[in-house]
């Protein structure tokens, strides 16, 4: 039987399904609001006292992290290694600079600025150090850390891990979803590609066993700021949001974090380099829907469907 559980947290809406052979829910699912509530007081940009905005207020010294802090800061680490640059932690002042400036269920949508809007790339993770061994990072002066999505992967990757003890489990933390292995009858979990331009229906039904897959897009997380139409995915090589021909891009790879970060990659880079990009590993499936409404569909996303 599925058992699922609802709720709000990291700014969206999450869901944790466990399939057990019982009728009554696993006590394990009431936890779940738990862990990540513990990981935003770690990691959340917008709560002034946690651990991520302390950091962020400290310039030019070593600052011990704590065990998660220094996990989610490796896989930013990798994601950067594995885009190229295209998705770093250090956008946080170009994300604040294009308007997102706190949580965006408070974001006003349409936003006045006074004053020249500077332009410059984004400061590369390499700008700042790390001692492994006594687990430190020490922040450049003007240079601030933003987790967001690679937090939402690293916490659904966790979530879902958690709970496949109980049985086979998916996590969707807004979007980036770990799937741990098969059902109970050894069927795939069937999820649904949301339509950019139909939100309420389905583009695609992927049928998913242990993986990850997330969905990266500009059509919900945006606003107006002096007119301009803004979002929340930066390009690093300009500091401003990315300007692109894709409106959403999913993409299955073997774990979510990845996908996480290739989705946003993909985005950024526009759909016929994205496409190629995603062709190019063999680990990696996608289907990016463009803004004109046409889809393009890589070659293995066909083992998904």
């Amino acid at each position: 039987m599925l058992h699922r559980f609802a709720f709000r947290a990291m700014g969206g809406d999450m869901l944790a399904v466990l399939e057990t052979d019982a009728d009554s829910p696993p006590a394990i699912l009431d936890e779940v609001p738990g862990w990540f509530e513990e990981w935003e007081q770690i990691l959340s940009r917008f709560r002034s006292d946690s651990e991520l905005s302390r950091l962020n207020r400290t310039f030019d010294q070593p600052v011990q992290v704590s065990e998660t802090f220094w996990d989610v800061f490796q896989y930013a680490l990798s994601a950067e290694i594995i885009t190229n640059g295209l998705v770093t932690p250090t956008v946080l002042d170009a994300m604040l600079e294009a308007g997102y400036d706190r949580n965006f269920d408070d974001l006003p949508r349409d936003q006045h600025q006074h004053g020249l809007q500077l332009l410059s790339a984004v400061n590369p993770l390499s700008v700042v150090t790390w001692d492994e061994t006594n687990r430190t990072l020490c922040l450049p002066q003007g240079v601030h850390l933003d987790f967001g999505g690679v937090a939402k992967g690293w916490a659904a990757h966790q979530t879902a891990e958690r709970l496949q003890k109980y049985g086979p489990a998916i996590m969707n933390a807004a979007g980036d979803i770990a799937v741990s292995g098969s059902r109970l009858d050894g069927e795939a979990w069937q999820i649904g590609v949301t339509d950019p331009f139909k939100s309420v229906s389905d583009f695609e039904v992927l049928k998913l066993k242990r993986c990850g897959v997330a969905t990266s897009g500009r059509d919900r997380r945006r606003w107006r700021r002096n007119g301009r139409l803004r979002h929340h995915i930066i390009d690093p090589f300009t500091g401003q949001p990315a300007e692109t021909d894709v409106m959403t891009v999913s993409v299955v790879a073997p774990t979510v974090m990845e996908a996480e970060a290739a989705a946003k990659a993909v985005l950024i880079m526009g759909g016929d380099e994205g496409l190629k990009w995603i062709e190019a590993d063999p680990d990696l499936a996608g289907i990016l829907v463009l803004e004109n409404g046409h889809a393009l569909y890589s070659q293995r996303i066909n083992e998904y469907l």
